[in-house]
């Protein structure tokens, strides 16, 4: 948090400094060069970090933690797909009257783009694309997903409460119900302005454990060889709480072509895969051009 209002101050000094404030630009963006070259020798060291961490577990517990492991996997798992099917989407058909089935399938692309790359950064331009497409307003897009992505991680923000309370049982020392809330409260509030790309809720959870409970550092160790894989359900779930919110926020605003809406997910007005560009009105196809309806 304190990294991303700092980071705000500095955005508008520089607009407001204009043309003197190009030389800073560009020695951030070699700054930021230097810092994606660092991240990319410690993600090819990654690995062999999670395979000894795994195997200390295994070596010193046996084949019991093993099965821990799968046990918070698939309640991490089952909890995600509660939160958007049952919590987003009732949410969704309440205030939108949109059904969240239709707009999962209107988004299976994206989903797949995720999964891929386990990181929800990847379809945040397809997200703005597809949600103007959908009939929200440019302008309501426009603020609603670039800041859904730093501040409205709910997945994130299940990991950490969940990963918390697994490290804490794990070392033996649990949780009372008053420290659940408080540890609840914190990680919920740390979860914001996480970074949506592989490995940052890791990331957070070790500073959100050093803040609140130092004594909990040491078993982050414990859950980096299945990092991997929950990062999968935190992205996915924060991509789909951010599309809610759009709609949400339109409806709200009343920024929302309803009856666009109807149309795009029942499929009678494609989203253009090719330019991934919002036209409503008509245009002749290029050569070589063609509409992709959205996935069935």
């Amino acid at each position: 948090m304190q990294a991303l209002f700092i980071a705000l101050l500095v955005g508008f000094a520089l607009q407001g400094l204009g043309s003197a404030g190009e030389p800073i630009l560009r020695g951030v963006e070699h700054l930021q060069k230097l810092v994606f070259k660092v991240l990319v020798m410690i993600l090819w060291l990654a690995p062999i970090g999670a395979f000894g961490a795994i195997a200390n577990v295994v070596g010193q517990t046996g084949w019991a933690a093993v099965g821990q492991l799968m046990a918070l996997m698939l309640g991490f798992y089952l909890t995600c797909v509660f939160f958007v099917f049952g919590v987003l989407g009732t949410l969704l058909r309440t205030v939108s009257g949109v059904s969240i089935f239709k707009l999962v399938r209107y988004l299976a692309r994206e989903y797949l783009l995720i999964v891929s790359t386990s990181s929800s950064e990847s379809a945040l331009p397809r997200l703005i694309a597809k949600m103007e497409h959908l009939g929200v307003d440019r302008s309501t897009v426009g603020v609603v997903v670039p800041t859904g992505y730093s501040f409205n991680l709910d997945g994130t923000a299940i990991y950490l409460t969940m990963a918390s309370l697994f490290i804490a049982g794990a070392l033996g020392d649990p949780l009372t119900l008053g420290e659940q809330i408080g540890l609840l409260v914190f990680m919920i509030v740390a979860s914001k302005g996480a970074a949506g790309v592989t490995g940052a809720g890791l990331a957070t959870l070790a500073g959100g454990l050093q803040a609140h409970r130092p004594d909990l550092l040491d078993g982050v160790g414990l859950i980096v060889g299945i990092d991997r894989f929950m990062s999968e359900a935190r992205a996915l779930t924060n991509f789909s709480g951010n599309a809610v919110a759009t709609l949400l926020v339109g409806s709200w605003t009343r920024t929302i072509d309803k009856s666009k809406v109807s149309a795009v997910l029942a499929g009678d007005d494609p989203f253009d895969e090719l330019t991934m560009l919002d036209d409503h009105g008509p245009r002749a196809d290029e050569p070589g051009q063609a509409r992709v309806p959205a996935a069935k």
